[in-house]
């Protein structure tokens, strides 16, 4: 299902980790996401920010994909790789699909929410009119590490 990891992937995910224990400072689920354009250099970084601006739309990949469009002058990312340290879930699914962005890469897996393989497979569905490379479970162990000492600690919990 999940393409294999090429070198670059793990040195990308140590950057989107970092973004994601960034979150922790607002306690936000600690979750980060950078785009990366077809010379390999960081256009986009998104960490997520729900409590910190109390806006349910600012998950990581979002974040990341705006600050892309913005630096790049195109909402068309159609050279970009988007690197994130969890699974998409639907929202982030459409808009990775309404950039045109053609790969993700992911570190851990959410069998709750996730919409690149695991509860639904939005990213690779053959109706839409856009599919995405998908490479699965880059850095998953510590990707996740982050997340369940999150919800284990004293920060908020997912609503």
């Amino acid at each position: 299902m999940s393409l294999p990891e090429l070198p670059e992937h793990v040195d990308w995910m140590a950057s989107a980790i970092a973004e994601a224990r960034l979150a922790l400072e607002t306690h936000d689920v600690p979750v980060g996401a950078i785009v990366v354009n077809g010379d390999g250099v960081v256009i986009g970084v998104g960490r997520n920010a729900r409590e910190a601006r109390q806006d349910p739309t600012a998950h990581a990949e979002v974040e990341a994909i705006r600050q892309a469009a913005e630096a790049s002058g195109d909402w068309h990312l159609t050279d970009a790789t988007l690197i994130v340290t969890l699974e998409p879930c639907i929202m982030c699914a459409g808009a990775i699909l309404s950039a045109r962005i053609p790969r993700v890469v992911f570190g851990a897996w959410d069998e709750k929410a996730g919409a690149a393989g695991s509860v639904y497979d939005v990213l690779r569905d053959r109706r839409l009119n856009h599919r995405v490379e998908v490479y699965a479970g880059v850095e998953a162990d510590a990707c996740g590490r982050l997340l369940t000492d999150f919800f284990r600690g004293d920060g908020p919990t997912a609503r």
